[in-house]
């Protein structure tokens, strides 16, 4: 039940606010008055609170005789170079600092204060924050432009930091905002919000995304948690931890948490001790004890909370939003304190531009990339804004990190790198806006770059950006997806890489005909699977430090493999959905199993690693049954508990069919039962035997997916890594396409799906000729390949089409 509220001249309460009255209150009080009245029936809890009205202010203004005198500056402002800005917005800020608010508005601020501290039994604490009325609209959506207060109280501290939030109507950055924006200075009025302070400094706060802000990926819940206060999080002061949950499987009451990540949270902001006796933000930075660094700031209940929440605030707006959520240390209660339509990626571009490397160079520092561009030219180093006339136009911004007061100063640069930050920072967030490339949290870009040097910001692999010495050279391939038809042959990709999930999933294909577990193992897991089960009894103690440090989080070892595989498999696989991901269990031959942690342990040295223990052969022996037990978990949780059944599962390197039929058994013992659920087991064709026998293969399994260069090293007998033999390696020899014209037809006989999976497709349009022509249901490519292979397939199916017979 509301409380009531008496009609005051120069106070609404967020209970009497709604989206229309933006001109009353401001964007972003409107938007907190619209939640608290439609969304907190739906259990979204958002703090109570007052606003005072831009009529309050433009009474201010009026009683003080400033309309004039604030007009009169602002026509003085050097409107080409903006050269006395900082002299301008001084000046401004001066006449309101020192006005004097007239009497009915003090008595009506003080009697809603009084009424607030009633509502919650206590002198309240609160957050006094400004919301312009051009603030936070479609057309004008930079956020941050003017000031906030936190902590604040009694009623003479409301007061004052009512004042300053009057003041920071003329921020530098807020007069260059508007200038940007066309808006004309005095027609716009500023209100304040008096909220209950969420006490966030004693536990977390954080940003909440409703797409994935890189690719603008709308099926994608991104939240990103720190410790203590917000304001780390939105300078890029630390480095966040990341959750994100998929949107349909999370609606169908599924595990929706595809990804998380740990951030290291070095910092936590708290309130200093005389915090609340002034209208000044009285915090400080403190070290994060090293347990809460290593600690995820929610637990899965609070994501999935947040999420929801989310989806509902999204659903209320239908539009993408960007949110700000806290979380009470006092009452462990989690709170929605902003929301604000994100514009950066609401309408992704279908016309993609590919920056391609052409080579690397001297690496000097590496980040979180932003955007995917490759950009190069001259850094300058600075350390605050007031040092922004030494950035040229088009040079390369480096610093510490930024804040909205770099705004005017950010907008010249022609990339930005910073040493702290994380995709949600303020860096981050104007990056985008702006289309820049951005390389964040580098730790030390600034002391590792000179002011001067030329460098390449290459944020085009993956989410690591680069920072190269020197002008690299790179190509940029723009293409207009938009118009771009696929044919009628399945056109599908190849990904190991869950960082490009999102970015890939925009390209035109009919889904994923390759996802490769060994780059998963490799990067993200880097532990051989048979060392976490047998963690304990592991001799080297070297080595099982290295884990230990790896898996601290993971009482139980196993559970680590299992997790960060699932979760991997499970961002490519939302990324995609509904489209099929096949995904191959694990094909590293024993040597490359040897290099991972702890594999010296459990391998043997073979002299011939390609014809030896590798492929299905491992997955029934005793030496890794165990470890292929956990790949199974890994993929059972991703298709049953967080409910992507668009993974299809896929046997590498299967020499019989009763080989073949063992690895079925044997995964249906650990849940993974072919048929169950949908489940389809696909078998790669890469032995000549999988061909000949091709008939059996069919009964056993769902599929086939032609590995062209096993296959061609295999029929030919040539190791396509000799520099001697390998100029006769050729997937178009006579005798390796024979052998894929076969496994084609005994496919379409058997009724069951034969896809390819390689380069030549796209590199030989002669090739691609000879599998359409062939009848080939589908052919993956890499990504930096699709559009070249997308051509050569529509060439050859009109081709096939010109040489059909004329039937009478």
């Amino acid at each position: 039940m509301k409380n009531e509220t008496a009609e005051t001249e120069y106070i609404a309460w967020l209970q009497d606010i709604h989206m229309r009255d933006i001109k009353k209150v401001g964007g972003k009080n409107a938007s907190l008055g619209e939640m608290y009245n439609e969304l907190t029936p739906k259990g979204i809890h958002i703090p109570d609170g007052f606003c005072v009205t831009t009529k309050a202010f433009w009474e201010f203004i009026s009683g003080n005789k400033l309309k004039d005198k604030l007009s009169q500056l602002m026509d003085k402002l050097d409107r080409s170079n903006l050269s006395n800005l900082h002299e301008t917005g001084a000046k401004a800020r001066a006449l309101i600092l020192n006005g004097t608010m007239p009497q009915p508005i003090v008595y009506e601020i003080f009697s809603a204060y009084e009424e607030l501290c009633r509502r919650y039994n206590d002198i309240t604490e609160v957050a006094v924050r400004s919301s312009a009325t051009a603030e936070d609209l479609p057309s004008a959506s930079f956020a941050g432009q003017h000031e906030s207060y936190l902590n604040i109280k009694g009623i003479e501290s409301v007061q004052k930091a009512v004042l300053r939030c009057f003041a920071s109507l003329f921020t530098d950055r807020a007069i260059k905002y508007r200038e940007d924006n066309h808006f004309r200075h005095m027609d716009v009025a500023l209100s304040v919000c008096i909220q209950k302070m969420v006490r966030s400094d004693l536990a977390c706060s954080g940003v909440t995304f409703t797409l994935e802000p890189e690719s603008g990926f709308r099926d994608l819940v991104l939240i990103s948690g720190i410790w203590g206060l917000g304001e780390n999080i939105v300078q890029g002061t630390v480095s966040p931890d990341e959750y994100g949950i998929f949107k349909p499987t999370f609606r169908k009451n599924k595990n929706g948490i595809v990804f998380k990540k740990l951030g290291s949270k070095e910092k936590t902001m708290v309130f200093s001790e005389d915090s609340g006796s002034s209208s000044e933000n009285t915090i400080k930075n403190t070290d994060t004890p090293l347990d809460l660094q290593e600690s995820y700031v929610l637990n899965d209940e609070e994501i999935n909370k947040l999420a929801q929440w989310a989806l509902l605030i999204e659903e209320h707006y239908k539009t993408p939003m960007d949110i700000e959520w806290a979380k009470d240390g006092l009452t462990g209660s989690l709170y929605i304190v902003q929301a604000r339509p994100e514009t950066a990626h609401s309408h992704p571009s279908l016309i993609h531009t590919e920056y391609i490397l052409e080579k690397k160079g001297t690496p000097l520092v590496t980040g979180n990339a932003i955007g995917s561009k490759i950009v190069s030219g001259i850094a300058r180093i600075l350390s605050s804004p007031s040092e922004s006339g030494l950035l040229k136009q088009g040079e390369i911004l480096v610093t510490e990190l930024t804040n909205p007061d770099w705004d005017p100063i950010m907008k010249k640069a022609a990339a930005i790198i910073t040493d702290k930050g994380g995709r949600t920072s303020h860096a981050s967030i104007v990056a985008r806006e702006l289309g820049l490339a951005a390389i964040v949290g580098t730790g030390q870009a600034s002391h590792q770059i000179k002011s001067g040097d030329i460098v390449t910001v290459c944020c085009a692999q993956g989410e690591t950006g680069t920072v190269y010495a020197g002008k690299l050279d790179w190509t940029e391939n723009q293409v207009d997806f938009a118009h771009l038809q696929l044919p009628a042959t399945k056109v599908m990709l190849i990904l190991g890489d869950p960082e490009k999930a999102f970015k890939y999933s925009f390209f035109p294909n009919q889904g994923i005909g390759l996802m490769r577990l060994e780059f998963i193992i490799n990067n993200a897991i880097r532990i051989h699977p048979m060392a976490l089960i047998n963690f304990n009894t592991l001799k080297n103690k070297e080595t099982k430090e290295q884990i230990e440090k790896l898996t601290h989080h993971y009482s139980d070892k196993q559970a680590y493999f299992v997790d960060k595989l699932s979760q991997a498999v499970a961002t490519i696989a939302s990324a995609f959905y509904p489209k099929e991901v096949i995904v191959r269990m694990s094909d590293f031959k024993s040597n490359e199993y040897f290099n991972l942690l702890g594999g010296d342990e459990f391998e043997v040295r073979e002299e011939n690693p390609m014809l030896g223990f590798r492929g299905a052969s491992r997955y029934y022996h005793e030496r890794y049954k165990e470890g292929f037990r956990l790949e199974c978990e890994a993929m059972k949780k991703v298709r049953n508990e967080m409910g992507l059944d668009n993974v299809k599962l896929m046997i590498p390197f299967c020499r019989t069919p009763e080989e073949g039929r063992k690895v079925v058994n044997l995964m249906e013992s650990h849940g993974l039962k072919r048929g169950e659920n949908g489940l389809e087991i696909y078998v790669m064709a890469e032995i000549p035997s999988n061909i000949l026998l091709a008939e059996q293969f069919a009964e056993i399994f769902d599929g086939f997916s032609i590995g062209s260069n096993d296959l061609t090293q295999l029929t030919l007998g040539i190791d396509r890594d000799n520099s001697i033999i390998s100029p006769l390696f050729s997937e178009q020899n006579e005798a390796a396409e024979a052998l894929v014209s076969t496994l084609i037809t005994k496919a379409r006989k058997s009724k069951i799906p034969v896809g390819l999976c390689g380069q030549a497709p796209s590199d030989f349009p002669e090739y691609a000729q000879f599998l359409v022509g062939k009848g080939i249901d589908s052919i993956s490519f890499n990504p930096d390949a699709l559009i070249e292979g997308i051509t050569n397939i529509k060439q050859a199916e009109e081709k096939r089409t010109k040489l059909k017979p004329v039937i009478s």
